[in-house]
């Protein structure tokens, strides 16, 4: 690169096809291309949100028409059974080891990351996540609940934390003038994952479907088939910018808030700092709200409702009779859908917005107005208005999904962005534990509710809605605290310009865009958006039909 703009190929004998300095950009590439192969990627592992489509087929995956089962079951004898389906609870470890395993393989391998370059995480991604369905697929066909577990969960579950990380810090550097939109572009990808993949799974289950088997594995190796091939795509699709490369004609502005930083924190310290604590206790308290909820939205519709769903508002649903409860269960399942709708526009939304009035003050809107949402839906399931009610659950489960779009430029604003993409790798292990305490949360005050001789209906959830928003109360707490790092923290620039030595070497010249960057919504952009946008657009379609029926 030259001081006219101009860029030299730098010498890259001995860099493999997979590492970082191997997808430097170079002159005439658009930045735009570096959304739709992250959303690629993230559409892909989102439908681990959606797996639970699998587990009622699974259960009879024996029986084929209803379920072999062995009243003397234990855990430890399901996982090695080849007599007794599968309970639903024991399938329902693999969702739960699916975030685990996200939170933490993010932690460990985060810093690897950075260093190894987004594409290099990616293709190890999409072989973790597709190898790990297809041998949960032999665990299917031989009946081995454990290969379940350590295919899709485990070996899965590794998958998810390196592709939901992989395009953060990447995505931050080519959209230094719209951080919160470009990380909010890609992360509704996640949520939108299952919008598409449970409609398909389902699809291609039917197809499947013998005497002889519920077609789950063939559904397995299709699906792995197809997500190998758009992750793969989207691992190659990403590029990073060379260093000192900025948007053509942007410049820093020259009043930065003071919660936003232009230096950089090292990976190795930013656990020792005070605000890392308190943004993962943001984090988790978001999420632990959302995530319970999300979990329970289908029996906490039917419950509270009941008959008013199909037009019997006097008929509770301890009376209603299995015909009814299924016209109720597929109503609630529209419920789910368009709350999924609002987890992926909230996304996009809110990590958008956050660009114009600030990553601290969009967790104060996300914690207020929780609060206040949540304050009010016993009041609302009182009343028996199930408009105010969805509304509201709508709301906050779009903040639960903007609070992960938001999150990662709030790190970069916090803690620079050389290493945001580790550090937001560490953060995530907030999500794992959300994803335990959130769940438990709701499910055991239920429980205890019932026991207590509480019946179906708006009162049985009462008491965890006032629960759920004293834990968002904790969270606005936390983020009141959150201040700038002091400047002991930051590296200096000599560290910083050791750490982009390699791709400096490649890429030397002074700041600007080089050419690199431009170009816009062109001809090759649009066409890579197509590709992702046309099987959203889909699921959207199907969720939106699915979801008419709960107000048609």
């Amino acid at each position: 690169m030259t001081a006219a703009g101009t860029r030299t190929d730098g010498a890259l004998a001995g860099v493999g096809l997979l590492d970082r300095e191997r997808i430097v950009a170079r002159p005439g590439f658009n930045r735009w291309l570096v959304p739709p192969a992250a959303l690629a990627i993230h559409l892909c592992i989102g439908m681990a949100y959606g797996f639970s489509v699998f587990w009622l087929p699974l259960s009879k995956s024996l029986g084929i028409t209803a379920s072999t089962a062995c009243p003397d079951l234990t855990l430890a004898s399901a996982l090695f059974t080849t007599t007794c389906d599968w309970r639903v609870a024991d399938l329902g470890w693999i969702y739960t080891l699916f975030f685990v395993l996200l939170g933490s393989s993010a932690a460990i391998w985060g810093g690897w990351l950075e260093r190894a370059g987004p594409r290099k995480a990616g293709v190890v991604s999409a072989c973790c996540w597709c190898g790990g369905i297809i041998l949960a697929a032999i665990g299917v066909i031989t009946h081995q609940l454990w290969m379940m577990w350590l295919g899709a969960g485990v070996i899965g579950g590794i998958g998810l934390g390196l592709g939901y990380i992989s395009p953060v810090s990447t995505l931050i550097k080519w959209f230094p003038d719209r951080r919160g939109m470009a990380t909010g572009m890609a992360i509704m990808g996640f949520g939108g994952g299952a919008m598409i993949g449970a409609p398909l799974a389902n699809l291609l289950m039917n197809s499947f479907k013998t005497d002889s088997s519920v077609g789950v594995w063939q559904t397995f190796i299709v699906m792995a088939v197809i997500y190998f091939v758009f992750m793969m795509g989207g691992a190659f699709g990403y590029r990073i910018p060379p260093a000192g490369w900025r948007p053509e004609g942007w410049t820093p502005p020259a009043a930065k808030s003071t919660m936003i930083t232009t230096k950089h924190v090292h990976l190795s310290n930013a656990h020792r700092t005070k605000q890392f604590w308190l943004i993962w206790a943001v984090l988790c308290l978001n999420v632990s709200a959302g995530i319970g909820v999300l979990g329970m939205a289908s029996p906490m519709l039917q419950e509270i409702f009941a008959g008013s769903l199909i037009g019997l508002p006097d008929v509770g649903f301890a009376q209603l009779d299995a015909g009814q409860k299924a016209s109720i269960a597929t109503i609630a399942a529209g419920f789910a859908g368009l709350l999924s709708l609002f987890n992926i526009g909230g996304r996009f939304f809110w990590a958008s917005l956050s660009d114009k009035i600030g990553r601290k003050n969009t967790y104060y809107c996300f914690f207020v107005l929780g609060i206040v949402l949540y304050a009010l839906a016993p009041t609302f399931a009182g009343m028996g208005n199930k408009a105010l009610f969805v509304l509201s659950f709508g709301i906050i489960l779009s903040m639960y999904g903007g609070g992960f779009a938001t999150i990662p430029a709030y790190l970069a604003d916090i803690f620079g962005t050389q290493f945001v993409g580790a550090i937001h790798g560490r953060l995530l292990t907030a999500w794992a534990t959300a994803g335990i305490v959130g769940p438990v949360v709701v499910n055991y005050i239920r429980e205890a509710q019932i026991a207590a001789g509480v019946a179906p209906g708006p009162t049985l959830y009462t008491g965890t809605m006032y629960i759920l928003a004293g834990m968002l109360a904790l969270g606005l707490i936390a983020n009141a605290l959150i201040r700038p790092l002091s400047d002991k923290w930051f590296m200096s620039d000599d560290e910083v310009a050791a750490l982009q030595a390699k791709s400096a070497a490649v890429n030397a010249g002074p700041t600007g865009s080089f050419g690199i960057g431009t170009g816009g919504l062109d001809a090759k952009a649009m066409l890579a958006w197509a590709v992702v946008g046309i099987p959203l657009l889909w699921g959207v379609w199907v969720t939106l039909r699915a979801t008419f029926a709960l107000f048609g």
